[in-house]
């Protein structure tokens, strides 16, 4: 069985009224064996995220057109083509699992794109043997990936196949226009354009997308890497993943394809509400084809554990979303059960439940769009438009219309919609979509609430409330009342979701991704959470509360003491002068760092006049913020930082070429060498400050001795330009393991040395301080990295170059006699702790510091350093997790 009736979709033998419904035939594709999807050993397939479908395990190694059609896409690695037959239902055909690894090696495609095919046209060739060794699996999924509504009637599965056999029917939903094919050409249309999106096509993006194709009749297309998306679909334009760079072409079918093309093409260019952003000139990256569809990434059950006992105490660590230092008792909120049939009382009564219940809850977010436009809550703005495109979003819809036709109900449609296209973020490998994913799930839950009659109910916060739940969504959070929410703590989550941006709009103090332990926390418990240090404190003892409170009242004596004598500069026992210094982001914060006895700037992050911003600040903005941080210091040494962004603080109008780990890659002094035109900026902006001689420059992420060397023949250059006749101090921070170990040869060079705790303290345990699975063992006082320490200070002083901690650790009175010990002499700490840092190094002398040190350096972990301090008396505040 073949020819145009199996390209075109035969009329199906239908009764009256149903004329709109074709029958496709679709012919076996190769020889092989016929295989449930269920079968096939890659959730994407088995669990049909890209569609409904059948898999083939060859015996041939000859792909053949299913059907008449056209060529939609063929992956660039050559192991997948999509094509879409005469009726519109596309079929994508996936040669072998995770093939798109071997580059195209193996592969011969006879079809370009745009190709018309008849069924049995050869389309791609493939050497079985060289698939056997190297791939995963030889299995061939063959998908229904888009199109029209489709209802399969039978399929052949557990059974051996002859290329060019029946191996599926179809029933597809059409129009109705016409019974027979058309042999009229419909208008095509389609351009090519770079997506000039810093940040990819995320959410907000993507719904100004949608809202760019819909006004037009035509169907509109995204094909990319080998995939293809409606346009007026968000969540389908999310899910291809593309990023900063990615070349992807607008398709158009109908009347007005053309103007379709043209219109969403120029919305693209124009950056989709974002600036664009040209992409750069890229250092080579080496780069593999991605796959269609990257591996699924469901998040995992968390194992149910039984609750906290009374009086138990614990400590869990988790991740910052919102910094900040709440003391409370735990809430916890409970997600409202939400029971729909699973079968409708018929199409049209289901079909209209569900427009009313997605106009209720559409009504409620667009007046929660309009108060944060009156309030001037522009975050919160965007977070609630962008989930209104969701709502309407037409792929979501047609899947819930289609699963009501079947037979399901609107509630059991529209769970299914929402949680296949979740599914489909979270498996893209990309944390930002990932975390979209949950406002997918937030609309699930408020749709499927308004189809069961009920409105979202307001929970009532006891006064200073610590909100504990596996996950918060932003609807949830947005109707809490924030006098009342002293903070929360969920199980999952991520620091970049709407929900922490929401949190730290409002001045939340919250934690994310604590894992299990969040739920086994009781209702009421007293806590005490330090998002600052990623710590949640569970049921702190009475008696500890106690002597807490006492403590406390003894502390704020001492502390009235400490600051009273912080003015004094930091002198030993036995006068060794150690300077303390402060960290500063803002001007204000050089104030609050006098104001406790700061005696310079250790560490001014450069980073705040860069960041939340479309273009770089000129020389003059900058030499300006600069002055009114050394104004505010009266003439203290001023340290500035130049410029550390990539990793994980990435800029719009500074694009980077795609990196599989970008905090191994371009960021700290390889951005200023890479665009030397941004480092020369900052550097003349450092020069103009006045008085000269104040200032003092330090470049991060220091590797090797030849980018010291470059960045001082800029400086030198840069000085002679201006006529800055007095020398400049030019420093490294040392936070990589190589600073360290060769402090000596950099010490050549630099004038001093800074070392950063908190990067440092990651590359040698080789553990990303953002993973919350490592957050306990993250810690700076473990002896290998005291060990770098030291090397860092011996190094340096072989060249009589200084050395100081600017890192979190320099702002833990505990640690200061220990880093004194390993031969650091400044510490830039954060304002409030500088009068106790000093308090407790003035009575020691050198010699018991180098004793310390010594002792600590031969302890096996973090902990028991730990313990030695907290043995040795030296502790003013021993605080877990320093890092």
């Amino acid at each position: 069985m073949g020819g145009s009736m199996v390209g075109n979709g035969a009329p199906a033998d239908a009764a009256p009224g149903t004329a709109n419904v074709t029958r496709l035939t679709l012919l076996a594709p190769l020889d092989g064996w016929a295989t449930p999807l269920d079968e096939v050993p890659d959730p994407v397939f088995a669990q049909r995220m890209m569609g409904e479908g059948l898999a083939l395990d060859p015996t041939g190694a000859s792909l053949r057109a299913p059907c008449d059609g056209v060529v939609l896409t063929v992956h660039r690695a050559r192991h997948a083509v999509t094509l879409r037959a005469d009726c519109g239902v596309e079929i994508l055909m996936h040669v072998g699992l995770e093939t798109v690894a071997l580059g195209g090696r193996g592969f011969t495609v006879h079809v370009a794109e745009g190709a018309v095919v008849r069924a049995g046209d050869a389309l791609i060739d493939f050497d079985m043997d060289l698939l056997a060794r190297e791939a995963k699996s030889l299995l061939t999924p063959l998908i229904i990936a888009g199109g029209p509504a489709t209802t399969v009637v039978e399929a052949k599965t557990g059974t051996p196949v002859r290329a060019g056999e029946v191996l599926l029917t179809l029933l597809v939903q059409g129009d109705g226009a016409a019974s027979a094919p058309s042999t009229e050409r419909v208008p095509r249309a389609e351009q090519s354009v770079v997506l000039p999106l810093v940040h990819g096509l995320h959410a907000r993006p993507s719904a100004v997308l949608a809202a760019a194709a819909k006004p037009y009749g035509s169907a509109v297309f995204l094909a990319a890497q080998g995939r293809r998306a409606n346009a007026k679909s968000a969540v389908a334009a999310m899910a291809l993943g593309l990023r900063h760079g990615d070349a992807l072409t607008v398709l158009a079918e109908g009347e007005d394809a053309a103007a379709a093309v043209a219109a969403v093409a120029a919305a693209i260019s124009a950056g989709l509400g974002e600036k664009p952003v040209a992409l750069a000139e890229a250092l080579p990256v080496p780069s593999l084809p991605s796959a269609a569809v990257p591996p699924h990434d469901e998040p995992p059950a968390l194992e149910a554990q039984p609750p906290f006992a009374p009086g138990e105490t614990a400590v869990i660590r988790a991740v910052t979303a919102a910094p900040g230092l709440a003391l409370g008792r735990a809430f916890r909120l409970q997600e409202e059960e939400v029971e729909v049939p699973a079968s409708g009382l018929g199409a049209d009564a289901e079909q209209a439940a569900l427009a009313a219940a997605l106009d209720r809850v559409r009504a409620r977010l667009a007046a929660a769009v309009a108060h944060a436009e009156e309030t001037r809550q522009t975050q919160r703005r965007d977070i609630f438009q962008a989930h209104l495109a969701i709502l309407d979003d037409p792929d979501l819809l047609d899947e819930a219309r289609a699963t009501i036709a079947g037979g399901g109900s609107a509630g059991t449609a529209w769970r299914a919609a929402t949680d296949r296209s979740a599914a489909a973020l979270r498996a893209l490998g990309n944390p930002r979509m990932a975390e979209r994913a949950a406002d997918l799930i937030d609309l699930r839950r408020q749709v499927m609430l308004a189809l069961a009659g009920r409105e979202p109910q307001p929970v009532i916060l006891p006064q200073g409330a610590i909100l504990v739940a596996e996950e918060l969504m932003p609807s949830q959070l947005s109707n809490l009342d924030a006098s009342r929410l002293a903070g929360f703590c969920t199980a999952r989550g991520g620091p970049t979701s709407h929900v922490a941006i929401l949190a730290a709009s409002m001045g939340v103090p919250a934690l994310v991704a604590g894992g299990a332990a969040v739920l086994r926390i009781p209702d009421d418990a007293r806590l005490i959470l330090d998002a600052d240090r990623g710590l949640l404190h569970v049921q702190p003892p009475a008696d500890d509360l106690a002597k807490l409170e006492r403590e406390t009242a003894r502390r704020k004596v001492l502390a009235e003491a400490n600051l009273k004598a912080a003015a004094a500069d930091c002198v030993m026992a036995d006068g060794t002068r150690i300077e303390v210094y402060t960290n500063v982001g803002k001007v204000a914060d050089a104030v609050k760092g006098v104001a406790k006895g700061a005696e310079g700037c250790g560490l001014l992050r450069t980073e705040f006049l860069f960041l939340d911003r479309q273009t770089a600040p000129d020389e003059d903005e900058q030499a300006a913020q600069y002055q009114a941080v050394a104004t505010a210091l009266a003439g203290r040494p001023l340290i500035i930082r130049t410029l550390d962004v990539g990793g994980d603080k990435p800029l719009p109008y500074l694009p980077l070429p795609r990196e599989e780990n970008p905090i191994l890659g371009l960021r700290g002094v390889r951005i200023g060498l890479r665009r030397p035109e941004i480092l020369r900026t900052q550097l003349r902006a450092i020069l103009r400050v006045r008085p000269v001689g104040q200032c003092r420059i330090m470049v991060p992420m220091v590797a090797t001795l030849d980018e010291v060397r470059a960045v001082r023949d800029m400086l030198d250059h840069e000085r002679e330009a201006l006529g800055h006749a007095p020398p400049v101090q030019l420093g490294v921070m040392v936070e990589t393991p190589a600073a360290a170990v060769t402090a000596d040869q950099l010490a050549t060079e630099a004038d001093f040395l800074s070392i950063g705790t908190n990067d440092l303290t990651q590359y040698v345990l080789a553990m990303d301080r953002g993973n919350p699975d490592l957050a306990a063992r993250l810690d700076a006082l473990h002896p290998a990295v005291l060990r770098l320490i030291r090397q860092t200070a011996e190094g340096a002083a072989k060249h009589g170059r200084w050395v100081g901690v600017c890192g979190a650790l320099a702002s833990d009175p505990a640690a200061a006699p220990l880093l004194v010990g390993l031969g650091v002499t400044e510490l830039s700490a954060t304002p409030p702790t500088i009068p106790e840092i000093k308090a407790a190094l003035r009575p020691l002398d050198k010699a018991a510091c180098v004793a310390l040190a010594t002792e600590a350096l031969a302890q096996e972990s973090a902990a028991a350093v730990r313990s030695l301090l907290a043995r040795a008396g030296l502790a003013v505040a021993i605080t877990e997790g320093a890092a």
